[in-house]
């Protein structure tokens, strides 16, 4: 089931995706249900949004796909929190820091967590999952190799972009991610080849911090990334979810 939050020039709204049309929700469906009204709208007169705007938190995973085959693969995953106003959707801007250095891309498959997961076990960590949607990691890759600023290379405003929409019928075993900027292939990968999978990211993140609905875990990239500019269009597709596209722009 395809979930869209969506507007129609008033306050956001939840919805079913039905083909090139949106079946209108009561309310938002990880709170409420999947009751529906009686209204339908077409997808082309919407603006998506963000499909989630995390109430607590985003957690980012750095380095879940093997660079080369000498990795270790054992080693407890490396996670960064990155603020819920890095938050945008699709087709917001990515507004760029000139004083940050290099700005580079992560196409991203994002778990949604659905319901509070404290402690939970890997083998029941996916019962926690709300569903799934597509996002862009975006660092300021120079900050990440400063002492002290890894917050400030993941957080800036707009380093988060997610959606199109929250997939909640997903196999995330081997799905395959593909980054484009400009139409230019940049990186391609699969979700089979993560370290770490899902559940037991859930799992290993619940461990630290109590995760409530809402939050999301943005799994990692595909090994290599690429800079971004000014300008420039950013598409990151994940098989089975969606596309998301964000232009960037110079930080005002």
């Amino acid at each position: 089931m395809k979930i869209a939050r969506f507007s129609t020039g008033g306050d956001p709204r939840f919805g079913i995706v039905d083909g090139d049309e949106i079946v209108v929700l009561e309310g938002d469906p990880m709170f409420s249900g999947f009751d529906t009204t009686e209204e339908r709208v077409p997808i082309a007169s919407v603006r998506l949004l963000a499909p989630v705007i995390p109430r607590s938190k985003v957690i980012a995973v750095e380095g879940n796909y093997p660079a080369n085959p000498d990795e270790d693969t054992d080693a407890a995953p490396l996670l960064f929190l990155k603020p819920n106003t890095s938050v945008v959707g699709p087709g917001d801007p990515i507004l760029l820091p000139s004083d940050a250095g290099t700005i580079v891309h992560e196409g991203e498959l994002v778990v949604v967590i659905g319901r509070i997961a404290k402690n939970v076990s890997a083998d029941d960590a996916t019962d926690f999952v709300f569903g799934y949607t597509v996002g862009n990691d975006v660092t300021a890759i120079d900050l990440m190799g400063e002492a002290g600023q890894q917050s400030r290379a993941k957080g800036y405003d707009t380093f988060a972009p997610i959606g199109p929409i929250i997939e909640t019928e997903f196999d995330a075993s081997n799905a395959t991610i593909t980054t484009r900027v400009e139409g230019e292939n940049r990186l391609s990968g699969s979700t089979g080849d993560m370290k770490n999978t899902v559940a037991e990211l859930v799992a290993f993140a619940s461990g630290i911090w109590t995760l409530l609905p809402g939050d999301i875990i943005m799994t990692g990239s595909p090994a290599g990334s690429g800079d971004i500019a000014p300008g420039q269009f950013v598409e990151v597709g994940i098989s089975g979810i969606g596309t998301l596209g964000n232009t960037t722009r110079p930080r005002a």
